[in-house]
């Protein structure tokens, strides 16, 4: 039997294409090896999103040469996002790559695998209106055996003009419910305790079935959270002009229902906002912000943002700050505009912000951030929450950890506590990123 290694990188969509990719490989009589010394193809799951994150796949194939020079057998694929966007370039570029493989083509991997065992180079990256692989069952990689993710939906066709998503994992498409509903029952059935709902924007799923009646994401996660109350279900991404409230009365009404939204704003700033094509204003925003502590007075709030877009001036950057200052997020995602080739603003706006000036923007939301974090995080201090265990804290075998309904890792006393349980922590001391808790 031959074996496949496969690495990930990027976001959570990436590791549950790439469990995936493991369930086809495997129905194919390949093996899924642990370890990248066994394995006779390897293939990287790559993001596309920023630069960084290409360079970083390069640097990965390019060590793998040495490797490759030891054991002649031994070949490298490129599957994803990056595989998406440079095509066949990416063979030529890095010579030791013998396949890509596109988002919407992984079905057709044994067959590719199988004219590279033959001496050949293999590419495939054609994007599908259909395809949401919703008759696969997911291979669970090095996972903990307690959370999961599902993929309700894939493609995205918002545009957002720094965004090369939408060309490299084509339209919107959703999933069967009951396709959805039944692996989360399955996962649960097999002691999992927490699914996460994955799409580019799941606000925007919808399945019209035969009967022509559409089911919505808030009626989905209905369905999901009623599966059972020990379930705990999350989702992201949200997106802000889809975000409803209808959702957020579906969040109220189950418990399980995780308290906590990712929604990303990218700037605080209107003009910014236009030009990024992000279809909503700073107060429409705030606006979804009033709601969801309207509703869910307990619920965290997390965010991604941008620094130095094109043409941000040094007032558009204030009003991002601002805003911060506003919503005092949980957790931000803060990263400097990287442009990508083939966006709207590659073709139509300069990236004018110097590297240096992105970089100390992008610093001062940093340091905003940690600030507000620690100071959300002392508020915590006497609260009890319920935490889903995980296992051993890195630090010590001593002390578990797990994560709380609003998404926030609590590392507290081992005590008679076991992974994949609900226990009762009580908050006694925080640093910026974690809480310090005693079990109740």
């Amino acid at each position: 039997m031959e074996k496949i290694y496969i690495e990930t990188y990027g976001c959570q969509m990436n590791f549950a294409d790439s469990e995936v990719i493991a369930s086809i490989l495997h129905g194919a009589g390949y093996g899924v090896s642990g370890s990248v010394e066994e394995a006779d193809f390897i293939l990287i799951n790559t993001c596309a999103i920023r630069d960084n994150a290409e360079q970083r796949v390069r640097h990965r194939v390019r060590e793998l040469r040495a490797m490759q020079t030891r054991r002649p057998g031994l070949r490298v694929g490129v599957l994803g996002c990056m595989a998406e966007r440079l095509q066949s370039r990416l063979m030529a570029e890095e010579d030791n790559v013998s396949f890509v493989c596109g988002p919407d083509a992984y079905r057709r991997l044994p067959a590719m695998l199988a004219d590279v065992r033959r001496g050949g180079k293999a590419a495939d990256v054609e994007l599908s209106t259909t395809e949401t692989y919703a008759d696969i069952e997911p291979v669970r990689l090095a996972g903990n055996g307690i959370s999961a993710y599902i993929s309700i939906m894939r493609g995205c066709q918002n545009y957002c003009s720094y965004c090369v998503v939408p060309y490299t994992r084509g339209r919107e498409r959703s999933r069967d419910p009951q396709t959805i509903v039944d692996e989360a029952r399955t996962l649960f059935g097999r002691g999992y305790r927490e699914v996460t709902l994955l799409g580019q924007n799941v606000n925007s799923y919808c399945w019209q079935g035969a009967d022509g009646v559409p089911t919505t994401f808030p009626e989905l996660m209905d369905r999901v959270a009623a599966i059972d109350p020990r379930l705990r279900v999350r989702f992201a991404t949200s997106h802000p002009k889809d975000l409803s409230d209808k959702l957020l009365e579906v969040m109220a009404a189950h418990d399980n229902i995780c308290r906590c939204i990712h929604l990303p704003v990218q700037s605080g700033s209107d003009r910014m906002l236009k030009l990024m094509n992000r279809k909503y204003t700073v107060e429409w925003y705030l606006d979804r912000v009033a709601s969801i502590r309207r509703h869910l007075p307990d619920c965290s709030i997390t965010t991604d943002v941008i620094a130095g877009f094109c043409g941000e001036t040094l007032e558009d950057h204030e009003l991002t700050l601002e805003l911060f200052r506003t919503v005092r997020y949980d957790y931000a995602f803060m990263f400097k505009y990287s442009q990508r080739e083939g966006t709207y603003a590659s073709r139509h706006m300069a990236d004018d912000i110097s590297e240096a000036e992105k970089t100390r923007r992008l610093n001062e939301i940093i340091a905003l951030q940690g600030r507000i974090a620690l100071e959300n995080n002392r508020e915590e201090v006497g609260r009890v929450y319920e935490v889903l265990v995980e296992g051993e804290s890195h630090r010590s075998k001593e002390r578990l950890f797990g994560r709380n309904s609003q998404n926030k890792v609590l590392v507290f006393d081992r005590g008679d506590a076991v992974a994949g349980t609900y226990r009762r922590v009580r908050v006694d001391d925080v640093t910026a990123a974690t809480l310090l808790g005693t079990l109740v």
